[in-house]
């Protein structure tokens, strides 16, 4: 992919509060871009900056090729769709789709009507053109918001946590028209979101943010499966973390890790310039397993104690106390046929593979 976005030692300042710190960052062409982060972390800011709504304090933002310092957002080559959709409800849906073409002199008006039917297909609203915006659900105000935000054809589309004001199966539902869309039309999407669960399943690639800094920048499963931070891990889903030991660094690294005993793991799941010393390690709870009656650990296993359980229908979540662990390990388990669900004060046998191990 060719790069399309560049942003160089970005900064932002309200008055004393420094919003953005230092963002280096290069967004490709055609790519699903995530920034994700808790609240108040600048991934807004960081849109609004792309977008031009925000000026910087002090670094450069380029789009293809070009500075964009003195580009205001009406001139720049990217359309943001916001989280309240701003649909104007006296107005038709084909009305809203066609407004930010009142102010391109160089699309006849004679043109417009194709453009808005061509727009709504694109987000599946063939037709609508005369419906009242007022009268549609939520879903269907999103969909026109993207199909206005498409019309001018921009080469980035900024979605500011566009799916927020759904419910959970539509929400569902417009992550995978979203993936559809920019598969089907090619351009670069940059959503912001605080939804983890949303960024891994839509993007290309997510930059998670703390403090107005970019923790990590990588694709969904190394973000997921090799957290370079412990901030980053506890973001990203949910981890066991386990005191340990780092006994030894040469070839792998020998690991004495609290309640599992010793193991070891290769340099590739230890952060650069690991010593010898304490260390923490986690571990994602569907990677640990209950063995049930017969079954046997395909590495390692342990004992437990069932402290908790919250049962979901597909899955079952238990909390479990191993002895030398200071905190309950959470395990998550598909509910198959034939497999019980344990009671709290259950004696089990939980089965780990070194493998899954991240040490921080």
């Amino acid at each position: 992919m060719t790069d399309l976005i560049t942003l160089r030692g970005v900064q932002k300042y309200y008055g004393d509060y420094h919003a953005l710190r230092d963002i280096n960052l290069t967004i490709r062409e055609g790519e699903f871009f995530s920034l994700l982060g808790p609240s108040g972390c600048g991934k807004t800011t960081l849109l609004r900056v792309i977008a031009g709504f925000e000026g910087v304090s002090g670094g450069t933002v380029m789009i293809s090729g070009r500075d964009m310092s003195d580009v205001p957002p009406n001139k720049r080559p990217t359309n943001m769709v916001f989280q309240s959709y701003a649909i104007f409800p006296h107005l038709t849906v084909g009305q809203n789709v066609a407004f930010g073409l009142r102010t391109r002199r160089d699309i006849a008006k004679s043109q417009h009507a194709a453009l808005v039917k061509e727009a709504l297909h694109l987000v599946g609203l063939d037709g609508y053109e005369n419906r009242a915006s007022h009268a549609m659900s939520g879903g269907q105000r999103q969909r026109v918001a993207l199909a206005r935000a498409l019309i001018l054809k921009p080469k980035v589309l900024l979605l500011d946590e566009p799916l927020s004001a759904l419910d959970k199966k539509m929400r569902e539902h417009m992550q995978v028209e979203l993936i559809r869309l920019q598969r089907h039309i090619g351009i670069t999407f940059i959503l912001v979101t605080h939804d983890q669960e949303e960024a891994l399943v839509m993007s290309d690639r997510i930059a998670v943010m703390f403090a107005g800094e970019i923790g990590q920048l990588d694709d969904p499963e190394t973000l997921y499966r090799r957290p370079n931070s412990r901030r980053v891990a506890e973001f990203i889903g949910k981890m066991n973390f386990l005191p340990a030991q780092v006994t030894g660094i040469d070839g792998a690294v020998t690991l004495d890790i609290a309640g599992f005993g010793v193991t070891q793991v290769p340099h590739v799941q230890v952060p650069e310039g690991a010593v010898i010393g304490p260390a923490a390690v986690g571990i994602r709870p569907e990677t640990l397993a209950i063995l049930f009656e017969g079954e046997t650990a395909s590495r390692h296993e342990t004992t437990a104690t069932v402290d908790e359980v919250v049962y979901y229908g597909d899955m079952t979540y238990y909390d479990v106390r191993v002895k030398d662990v200071p905190e309950p390990l959470t395990i998550a388990m598909k509910n198959l046929i034939g497999r019980p669900v344990l009671e709290v004060g259950a004696q089990t046998r939980i089965g780990w593979d070194e493998r899954a191990i991240v040490v921080f």
